[in-house]
C-alpha cells in the first residue's frame, strides 16, 4: 500500500531540491516514488503543478512501439509508428495516474503566496536512509496518510533543522 505525503517548503526552489534528493535516494533503491509533484502558489494566487511524470511522453513512446511492431505485419512500420505514437500520446496526456490533479490543486490553494509543496507518493521506504537526508530542509506536513508514529518521526525530521537553529 502506498502513502501519500505533502509537505509545504518555503520556496519552490527548496521544494525541487528536496525532490532531487528523494530522486537520487531512488535511484539508490532507498524509496520507491510512485508519482512526486512540486505545487507552487505565486504571488497572485495561482495554483500550478510540476509534474515529473510525463504521460504524454510514455504515450507516445509505448505508442510507437506498438504501432511498429502492427506495422511490421502490414507491412507499413513507419505509418503505424506514427499512427501508434499519435494514439499513445495522445492516451497518455487524457491518463491521470499517481495523485489526483484537483486533490494537489485543493492543497495549493492552502499554501502561503510564494511557497510550494512537494508530493509524493511512496510505496516503499528505508526511513533510516531518507529521514537523515530530508532534515536538512524546513518543511511541514501538511497531509499524510501515514501512521501517526511514522508521521511523527517524519515530522521531528524536518523541523530538526529549526531546533537545531534555535539552539
Amino acid at each position: 500500500m502506498s502513502n501519500l505525503i505533502a509537505v509545504a517548503y518555503k520556496d519552490e526552489a527548496t521544494a525541487k531540491e528536496v525532490l532531487g534528493v528523494l530522486s537520487r535516494l531512488q535511484v539508490e533503491h532507498a524509496i520507491d516514488l510512485e508519482d512526486a509533484v512540486v505545487v507552487t502558489r505565486d504571488e497572485g494566487g495561482k495554483v500550478k503543478l510540476h509534474q515529473t511524470t510525463k504521460t504524454a511522453a510514455m504515450g507516445a513512446t509505448g505508442g510507437a512501439l506498438w504501432g511498429g511492431l502492427i506495422g511490421l505485419i502490414f507491412l507499413a512500420p513507419l505509418l503505424g509508428m506514427a499512427v501508434g505514437a499519435a494514439a499513445g500520446g495522445a492516451a497518455g496526456a487524457m491518463s491521470d495516474v499517481g495523485v489526483d490533479d484537483r486533490f494537489m490543486k485543493d492543497l495549493g490553494s492552502r499554501l502561503e503566496p510564494g511557497g510550494a509543496a512537494l508530493i509524493v507518493l511512496v510505496s516503499r521506504s528505508t526511513p533510516d536512509k531518507v529521514l537523515p537526508e530530508i532534515s536538512k530542509y524546513e518543511g511541514q506536513i501538511i497531509q499524510s496518510s501515514l501512521s501517526d508514529e511514522a508521521e511523527a518521526q517524519l515530522a521531528a525530521a524536518i523541523s530538526n533543522e529549526r531546533a537545531a537553529a534555535t539552539v
